[in-house]
């Protein structure tokens, strides 16, 4: 995915305290049941813990990017930890427990069981491509924060629809896909809408993309504080920076697509409120490229 000789890391702090998701209500669905901070992880001892149970109809309509009701059904056998015929059933932070069949969420308690919104027990893959390119002023010279004295990173973002937020614009990462091309295939929909362009279009757009993602920076590979995320189901992703070095977006025109209310080039800082662990990532892509923050 990127070149290890170029490649620059970023220092981003591991997420892992479910503090989006714990004491909240749970999107479409119930209030979820009181975590305190001391007993989040699995390994405390909580014997008053009742979480809610909470499966959403639309998953247990049996969409095809959804598991069989392994609650109901006890003669589906998942391979948990494991790559599981086309699902990678494995989780980016190290083998999680199974008990009674079900997984547990490999950070801790959630307050709600079962999968919510989620699709996948266990491990639901996505893939984030963190965008970006210099600010620049009217004049065309390059935009620099008066106080960090650093210049101004501008990244891709879309405006979500289920939650009204700002967002990188990623997706889950399909059976079968790898995640190289999950980031490209997202990008594409999310905040370029190709899947309303013609083949020509379409091929086009996909070679000029296909050209910027060829480098790349990890910014992070490991659990994401979701908002969707139980106690047997939780996101985890790898985010990945692509920056335009070349001014090759300049060719684009940025048009929501998909689930994307809106896109826009944003600029990066510390004071970006952005959808689950987000704003993390965007931090990252400012450490890399030695931008403000």
């Amino acid at each position: 995915m990127t070149n290890a000789k170029e490649r620059k890391t970023a220092t981003l702090p591991q997420n892992v305290s479910n503090a989006r998701c714990r004491n909240s209500k749970y999107m479409d669905g119930p209030e979820r049941s009181k975590v305190p901070d001391d007993k989040v992880p699995w390994s405390v001892e909580f014997k008053d813990y009742k979480p809610v149970h909470f499966n959403s109809p639309r998953v247990l309509s049996k969409p095809v990017w959804a598991d069989p009701n392994i609650e109901t059904d006890k003669k589906v056998v998942l391979k948990f930890n494991k790559v599981d015929g086309k699902v990678n059933r494995k989780s980016h932070v190290g083998e999680y427990q199974v008990v009674d069949g079900l997984p547990l969420n490999i950070t801790g308690r959630t307050g709600l069981t079962g999968r919510g919104l989620l699709g996948k027990w266990g491990p639901n893959h996505a893939a984030d491509p963190v965008v970006t390119r210099w600010k620049h002023d009217d004049k065309g010279e390059q935009v620099m924060d008066p106080k960090t004295k650093k210049p101004t990173l501008q990244f891709v973002s879309i405006k979500r629809l289920d939650t009204g937020e700002w967002a990188i614009p990623g997706g889950m990462v399909e059976a079968g896909d790898s995640v190289s091309a999950t980031l490209k295939k997202e990008f594409g929909e999310e905040a370029l809408n190709t899947m309303t362009m013609d083949k020509k279009q379409q091929a086009e757009v996909g070679k000029q993309v296909k050209e910027l993602f060829k480098k790349g920076n990890v910014l992070y590979k490991g659990y994401v504080d979701d908002p969707r995320n139980t106690d047997n189901a939780w996101m985890e992703t790898v985010a990945v920076n692509y920056h335009d070095h070349k001014g090759t977006f300049h060719k684009f025109k940025l048009q929501a697509g998909d689930d994307a209310g809106h896109v826009e080039w944003v600029d990066i800082d510390s004071n970006l409120k952005m959808y689950a662990s987000h704003s993390y990532f965007v931090m990252g892509a400012a450490q890399v490229n030695n931008a403000h923050w």
